[in-house]
């Protein structure tokens, strides 16, 4: 059995080397090269489809979701409302967004991360004022020194991008899937704020309602999500198809009735063992899920007492059978952390 010093790519000896060459190749998860392989793929180019759902999906395509999972996704799906999906971290509700958009055949997923400070503005769109006034700016000397003063700051809609949300809310044929992150980490006014534009599939934008009449057909070409242009007519974006829209919450506050009634719920529970055995085997391969049948047999029976998150178990067997076979439990238990216990 190899020593447990010789996986270590950095060794605290302060000399430099060249140790970095050994490194091997990243978890599939966290393969962020595999966007450049994706480029023409089903989910729109930047690998996310492979390291949200693994790139062994396939021999793992003999698990199905439970009954009342499919009925409330497929609930959602009919009813055109959202889907707010509550459960522990781990449990898979950021999964399902990329799941549903891989089988459907919907493009890339657009998402939406919440943090404290964000607002409905940020998912809809963003308007560079800055960058504009100084386009006219340099416009404006370019006129005063006698050349040509037109240029891009002419385009309003060159400085307007819109948003994840913004971006889903686009007329087209097929609904695009938009995953709303982490919803309970929103500052208490956010929930309430995404009602309307829930609720009506549209919204406005002021900067180019304003000018709407002075453009042709009152059309403007602005920037989305996925780095493409689309056009916008009036300064109102309306949705044909209402996307798929998944909100997700790791149950860490409670939500507003009114928006409660605009959404199907769907609460995750904990994954059982052959849950956990299809979660290892889609991103690692049967051998690994087979290696690692004690490491999810022990994930699971700590799980029923602490609070723990899944891609623990992914990394802890991930690096024990791969990097470092050598004080493989001890190195596990460092790894699979409660997640509540006092810091």
């Amino acid at each position: 059995m190899s020593e447990p010093s010789e996986w270590l790519i950095y060794r605290g000896a302060g000399e430099p080397h060249e140790g970095i060459r050994q490194l091997p190749p990243p978890p599939p998860w966290r393969d962020f090269a595999g966007r450049h392989a994706a480029a023409n793929g089903a989910d729109g180019g930047d690998g996310s489809a492979d390291r949200r759902l693994g790139g062994h999906r396939h021999v793992a395509e003999l698990h199905r979701p439970g009954a009342e999972e499919l009925e409330m996704i497929n609930a959602a799906l009919y009813l055109r409302r959202p889907l707010l999906v509550t459960g522990s971290p781990g449990a898979g509700k950021s999964t399902l967004a990329h799941s549903v958009a891989h089988e459907l055949g919907l493009g890339r997923v657009l998402r939406w991360p919440i943090v404290s400070r964000s607002t409905l503005q940020d998912g809809l769109y963003h308007y560079d004022a800055i960058a504009r006034l100084q386009d006219v700016q340099i416009a404006a000397h370019g006129a005063a020194a006698g050349r040509d003063g037109a240029g891009p700051a002419d385009d309003i809609g060159g400085y307007i991008r819109l948003g994840p949300l913004g971006t889903a809310l686009l007329p087209s044929e097929r609904p695009r899937v938009v995953l709303v992150d982490e919803l309970d980490k929103s500052d208490i006014d956010l929930p309430n704020d995404l009602l309307n534009v829930l609720e009506e599939g549209e919204f406005g934008i002021p900067e180019l309602e304003r000018v709407a009449d002075r453009l042709p057909d009152g059309r403007a070409q602005v920037l989305t999500d996925d780095g493409t242009r689309a056009t916008v007519t009036g300064g109102r974006v309306q949705c044909s198809a209402f996307p798929f829209v998944v909100l997700t919450s790791n149950g860490e506050r409670d939500f507003p009735a009114p928006l409660m009634r605009r959404c199907i719920h769907l609460e995750l529970g904990r994954p059982d063992h052959q849950r956990l055995a299809t979660f290892v085997r889609a991103h690692l391969g049967d051998e690994a899920a087979r290696s690692g049948e004690d490491l999810i047999a022990h994930f699971l029976e700590r799980s029923r007492s602490e609070l723990l998150a899944t891609d623990q178990l992914l990394n802890a067997i991930y690096l024990t059978d791969a990097a470092a076979p050598a004080g493989r439990d001890r190195l596990a238990d460092l790894l699979i952390q409660r997640l509540d216990r006092p810091r």
